[in-house]
């Protein structure tokens, strides 16, 4: 109760702006890093499930060292450690390559959550597309379709459905991950609620707005996902 008497409101309101802005540039980030997340996921997922010599060992060296990284660490790398690796290439092979490998705080962004999403939609995906039974595969060779067309007509629209439920709590993660980018310094939503809070010492008011932002936009997606299953669901045998 003494919380609530001190909390106030008209901080939020009054600083409503630059919050709006904060909120439109995480939404920003997070579809561009799901978009990017579900394409990676999708061809990766289908060169690890169908086994493509050296293709398929690329791509579990990349998922293996992003899934066991922290993303943390990926997002300051992208930012500060690329620039560096550049200028000593430069300096090696004395070769210009302008800003080649230097991101602004908006391309980190949105390139680190993209990564990190691939590489878990990656073996998302991998799961659903080897969860389609072979004799699907096989009717649709044997009515004519080429692999790829196979893959597309049959395996794609199974295993997607099937991979869909944990390819949305990545999409989810990829969401609040934005919320790291304030190590960068990227004016996302929590990012702009600190440098409010650090002009007027509301860090309560601030925080609150963050985690009720939120929660508000994972129940909205967790909602309009629980339609889409519901819609997409296989048909069970009788």
């Amino acid at each position: 109760m003494r919380l609530l008497a001190t909390f106030e409101w008209s901080v939020i309101w009054d600083n409503r702006g630059p919050l709006a802005e904060g909120l439109w540039r995480t939404i920003q980030v997070s579809f561009i890093g799901i978009v990017l997340a579900t394409a990676v996921g999708i061809v990766l997922g289908a060169i690890r499930a169908h086994r493509i010599p050296l293709l398929s060992q690329l791509a579990g060296v990349y998922v293996e060292v992003v899934r066991n990284t922290p993303i943390l660490a990926q997002i300051v790398f992208l930012y500060y450690g690329l620039p560096t690796i550049h200028n000593i290439h430069l300096y090696l092979f004395d070769v210009h390559l302008g800003n080649a490998l230097r991101f602004t705080s908006y391309e980190t962004a949105w390139l680190a959550v993209a990564i990190w999403g691939g590489a878990f939609n990656t073996e998302n995906f991998r799961a659903g597309f080897e969860a389609v039974p072979f004799r699907f595969r096989e009717a649709g060779l044997a009515l004519g379709f080429s692999r790829l067309a196979t893959f597309y007509r049959v395996t794609l629209p199974i295993g997607g459905r099937i991979a869909l439920p944990s390819t949305i709590n990545t999409h989810i993660s990829v969401l609040k991950n934005t919320s790291l980018m304030t190590a960068i310094g990227f004016q996302e939503l929590t990012t702009t609620s600190r440098s409010i809070s650090a002009a007027n010492f509301r860090d309560v008011e601030m925080l609150a707005t963050v985690a009720v932002t939120y929660l508000v936009i994972v129940w909205m997606l967790s909602g309009v996902v629980r339609l889409l299953e519901r819609h997409l669901a296989l048909p069970e045998r009788a």
